[in-house]
């Protein structure tokens, strides 16, 4: 995953060249997500902007998240109702994820492995004559460390 300063640098130059307005909001609620060591909800990400800005409240963080979604520099896990910086924003695509059940981790998948999944669900749709305009791909499961973990603890 690219280090934060890569990827506040990759957002001001989509500003830029997109014409749009990265607000102090936005800005902090894209750092807060590249900081963080999970997946957060909306309401566990207010709360840790509270020290970064001003009284924010929920639309305005939801309003945050819609944007930073938009240019591609976050993404919505569905199943966990939650947000996370994305790992790869220079190349834009539908995000898959490998999520663990047990502790909570969710990660995002290779570029490689996204390119063939994305074909493989376009052919899909293509062959029973379906436009796909979306699609979201979330496998839950469990972690190697977490597996890992699981299987050295004695009974």
């Amino acid at each position: 995953m690219p280090d934060s300063r890569t990827v506040l640098k990759y957002a001001e130059s989509q500003r830029a060249r997109r014409g749009v307005r990265l607000t102090t909001q936005r800005l902090a609620v894209l750092q807060t997500l590249r900081e963080a060591n999970h997946p957060l909800g909306a309401y566990e990400l207010l709360e840790r902007l509270r020290g970064r800005l001003k009284n924010p409240v929920p639309p305005t963080v939801y309003r945050a998240l819609e944007f930073l979604q938009e240019q591609g520099l976050a993404h919505k896990i569905e199943s966990l109702h939650a947000y996370v910086g994305c790992s790869r924003p220079e190349h834009p695509h539908a995000a898959r994820f490998l999520i663990c059940s047990d502790c909570g981790e969710a990660c995002e998948l290779s570029q490689d492995v996204d390119d063939e999944i994305a074909r493989s669900l376009q052919a899909a749709g293509d062959a029973s004559g379906f436009e796909v305009r979306h699609s979201v791909v979330e496998m839950l499961g469990t972690c190697a460390d977490c597996a890992r973990k699981a299987s050295m603890q004695v009974y």
